[in-house]
């Protein structure tokens, strides 16, 4: 029994330091790790993912051919309509036939940044459902320096924006300098025919006449600001009765200047102002956007000197012009977008509380209070000229002006 007890005794030291072996457990888990991949290279690898397919529908320029070139919609459903017909003498003829040229995204596919090569001038017009259509029309002038238009920020974001509020959105594509067009013989033309043309086709697209305006950014505010004062003179001069629009005012009912370039008042200049001059809205930035600030406000001064009624301006100490480096090393972006959040990035809702005050966002055919308080100004006496920073720019008088009509009263169709 004895010789048993001695013979485990001494076994049991061999057994136990084979289990404990070091070596041994290294290769029991090389194995065990060998096992394991040989059965995961058995099994079938994982489908890779799908390709991204390209997108759809992205906007192109129109094809070129023998006729006029024929101006394609930026955004779905836009109605397009050239300003002028083939003939026009207003168009050049030997580049009526060029095709515009898309600046697209690269983020955004399908997004339409700019435009330019504009010679066949056109307007895209975006309508809204019935039941919220308060009959009002903006028309939309883009900036971009008169080198671009950039109709990206400064038009096409405008149109579900204001669609919410039942108003209709027009985009305007005027001729730019840089295509070798004047900006005041040309580009301000354009919006003033733009007016017209709208105001002409204002019952086949449910639009209240007497709420037709124009706003533009930048560059574009350089059409906007001079159709203010400027329509009686572009009226009489296209009033011969071969002329299709003739008899139709281009009177704006309103205007939107968004940190305007020089309006007719800027270096010192001091054209006429008729009594029924179109209320204003107002918007820029301040200091550090000084040059369109000053602009913005000779366009106030001017209007405050001879008592044009319902002009608002907002000027924001921080603020920049779209395109300039901010103090965060970030860059101003232009339209409707949020700026960093800063204040000026919610102009658009000051916006349209100056248009509900107004009466613009009333069913169609209701008069507006913007109206009411011209025909008003129109039927008093000039008010006495107050002197600031020189000779104050003259209003018209209306023996001059063979008695001009209040807003309401104007030819309109």
């Amino acid at each position: 029994m004895s010789s048993q007890k001695e013979l485990a005794s001494k076994s049991q030291p061999d057994k136990i330091g084979f289990v404990k072996s070091p070596q041994l457990v290294t290769c029991l888990l090389i194995l065990s790790l060998i096992s394991a991949v040989a059965q995961d290279s058995t099994k079938p690898s994982a489908a890779a993912p799908p390709p991204i397919p390209p997108a759809m529908n992205v906007p192109a320029p129109g094809p070129t051919n023998d006729t006029p070139y024929a101006p394609q919609p930026i955004l779905q459903g836009g109605v397009v309509i050239p300003l002028y017909s083939p003939d026009s003498p207003h168009l050049k003829k030997e580049r009526i036939r060029e095709a515009e040229q898309y600046n697209m995204s690269k983020a955004a596919p399908g997004r339409i940044n700019s435009i330019v090569n504009i010679h066949n001038p056109s307007i895209e017009v975006h309508t809204v459902e019935g039941g919220i259509n308060t009959g009002t029309a903006i028309i939309l002038a883009a900036g971009g320096g008169h080198r671009t238009l950039n109709v990206g920020s400064e038009s096409a974001d405008f149109v579900p924006f204001f669609y919410n509020y039942g108003l209709n959105t027009i985009i305007l594509r005027n001729r730019l300098r840089n295509d070798g067009y004047n900006v005041q013989a040309d580009a301000v033309n354009d919006g003033l025919q733009a007016i017209r043309l709208v105001r002409a086709h204002a019952k086949q697209w449910n639009i209240d006449p007497n709420k037709i305006g124009i706003m533009g950014f930048s560059a574009g505010a350089e059409l906007a600001a001079p159709a203010a004062i400027q329509f009686d003179e572009f009226d009489k001069k296209n009033s011969d009765p071969s002329d299709p629009l003739a008899g139709i005012t281009a009177r704006p009912d309103f205007i939107g200047l968004v940190y305007p370039g020089p309006s007719p008042f800027a270096r010192g200049a001091n054209p006429p102002i008729p009594r029924n001059c179109p209320p204003a809205f107002i918007v820029c930035g301040g200091s550090g956007d000084r040059v369109h600030a000053i602009w913005a406000d000779e366009y106030l001064a001017a209007m405050l000197q001879v008592g044009i009624p319902n002009v608002e301006m907002h000027m924001y100490g921080n603020g920049r012009h779209p395109g300039e480096t901010m103090s965060d090393g970030s860059r101003m972006t232009g339209g409707l977008t949020a700026k960093n959040g800063i204040p000026f990035g919610t102009w658009q809702d000051r916006f349209i509380d100056w248009f509900r005050d107004l009466g613009f966002l009333q069913k169609p055919g209701s008069e507006t209070k913007a109206a009411k308080d011209i025909a008003a100004f129109v039927s008093q006496p000039p008010p006495q000229r107050a002197e600031r920073r020189g000779s104050a720019p003259r209003a018209t008088n209306e023996k001059d002006d063979n008695k001009s009509a209040p807003a309401s009263a104007a030819t309109k169709q």
